[in-house]
């Protein structure tokens, strides 16, 4: 049997990418991304079963590069903050690019929810690096006797879910936070209350 290249699949990748941003994501093909890749159809069928397959490899890639780009942005100093901060970001890229292409998995969503499982772990370990730096959090979780992970898988599937609904409860969800880590954050939160979602 014939081994695959990494580089190839990744090239494959690349025109996908390219052809959704010039096309939209119905003109995500075989067909289209072979021509453009300057290779015979059976060669992407060699790397991806068919379309699903390409676009769940998209949706896994845009957000596993847009979890690393949130780590580098966040910077508030506390947790509460951070989780303000984060929650508008992934909203923000959730409706400019990220949306379409979730939507476009079609009969393919559960297998990207299943996917979904790396970068939404990626998520529930940010979450709780965040929390181990607000000296505050540490305190009121040790006081109360809340612990780290159950507080953040907590959190993650709250975030996910107002994600998926839109955000409009996201300022109850963080003052529900905020009153079970101390209140850190208070200060920032009224000044984002003008913020429309």
């Amino acid at each position: 049997m014939r081994r695959k290249d990494d580089g190839l699949r990744d090239t494959l990748l690349a025109v996908a990418r390219e052809t959704a941003a010039s096309d939209g994501m119905e003109g995500v093909n075989i067909r289209a991304i072979a021509k453009r890749a300057g290779v015979a159809s059976g060669t992407v069928y060699n790397y991806f079963s068919g379309k699903d397959e390409i676009l769940l490899a998209l949706t896994e890639e845009y957000w596993m590069r847009t979890l690393l780009e949130m780590n580098e942005r966040i910077s508030a100093g506390s947790f509460c903050r951070q989780l303000q901060e984060m929650f508008f970001f992934l909203k923000e890229r959730i409706d400019r690019s990220a949306g379409k292409l979730m939507a476009s998995l079609g009969a393919a969503e559960a297998q990207g929810q299943e996917r979904m499982a790396t970068a939404q772990s990626s998520l529930k370990d940010f979450i709780l690096e965040q929390m181990e730096r607000d000296k505050e959090a540490q305190a009121a979780l040790r006081k109360q006797g809340i612990a780290e992970e159950q507080l953040a898988r907590f959190i993650l599937r709250n975030i996910i879910q107002l994600l998926r609904e839109g955000g409009e409860d996201f300022p109850f969800f963080l003052s529900v936070v905020e009153r079970i880590v101390g209140g850190s954050g208070k200060e920032n939160r009224r000044q984002e209350t003008g913020r429309r979602f």
